[in-house]
């Protein structure tokens, strides 16, 4: 994790998420890029040259505000040697993060939550969904500041066969850099119903293929995998759930929905998220 993204909207969580980001790149030695995105409205003038100056001077104003806010924040949080880049963005947010996080060649993008209403109250508001289903790259969520160490990290997974190996190799390199325990689970529920001795073999065979170590593999009975996974994670001591997102849109989120969401709506652990899209 060597350049670290945070969306930054001045608010208390964001001013967390870079607290804790600024931990992990001192660290790591990573960089972090710190960026707020302004969403401006449409303007509609038949009279052109009072509208660009009108942007014109609204443009100074907000970039001379961040310039002020983006000060504040490093000058007081800042962690000793770690590098900071400033950017403010304009246009919609989730494009411009998207955008920005493939220029710049980021590994992880870490954002602040209000609390307990999770990703419906991330700093950059509606578009953190889009975000967290179309990144390329992990997502962290950040409920709150602290200095705990990260020892236990949940792992919860369906042990499907395909479309795993991204998903784990990163988790890998997460449970490396905390030094922590993983704690892969497959809730077992009514409706994907299997036999103990089954997913046993499963969660072997899963661990065996992915070379996993430091690890506990785990059944966990539920009828609800949502409320399965954060009893779970209270039963080992969880710190941090890593989860991965298939980044299903329109019809099919609807209908399916996003567990990764549900999980970090009603939790107040860390979690890391990654998108399975291909």
């Amino acid at each position: 994790m060597k350049k670290i993204l945070i969306p930054c909207d001045f608010s208390k969580p964001a001013i967390s998420a870079f607290r804790y980001a600024s931990g992990i790149a001192e660290k790591g030695k990573a960089t972090i890029h710190l960026i707020n995105v302004i969403e401006l409205p449409v303007l509609h003038d038949t009279v052109l040259m009072p509208v660009l100056s009108f942007e014109s001077a609204l443009l100074k104003e907000l970039e001379e505000k961040a310039e002020k806010e983006f000060r504040k924040i490093t000058e007081k949080y800042q962690a000793e040697g770690i590098r900071v880049v400033t950017k403010l963005l304009f246009g919609s947010p989730s494009q411009k993060i998207l955008e920005y996080t493939k220029k710049h060649s980021i590994d992880l993008v870490i954002m602040g939550s209000h609390g307990a209403s999770g990703l419906r109250e991330l700093v950059i508001g509606s578009n953190a969904e889009k975000l967290i289903r179309k990144s390329t790259v992990p997502v962290l969520i950040v409920k709150s500041y602290s200095k705990k160490a990260v020892k236990n990290i949940v792992f919860p997974n369906m042990l499907e066969t395909t479309r795993q190996e991204k998903l784990v190799s990163h988790v890998k390199i997460l449970q490396d850099f905390f030094k922590a325990k993983l704690h892969v689970v497959f809730i077992n529920t009514l409706l994907n119903f299997t036999a103990d001795n089954i997913s046993h073999s499963k969660l072997k065979a899963f661990a065996r293929q992915h070379k996993l170590k430091n690890c506990t593999l785990n059944i966990y009975n539920h009828p609800d995998e949502e409320e399965g996974i954060n009893q779970f994670t209270e039963k080992v001591k969880g710190d941090m759930i890593a989860i991965g997102t298939h980044g299903r849109k329109g019809i099919a989120h609807m209908v399916f929905g996003s567990l990764a969401e549900d999980v970090a709506n009603h939790t107040d652990k860390l979690i890391w998220t990654f998108s399975l899209r291909k």
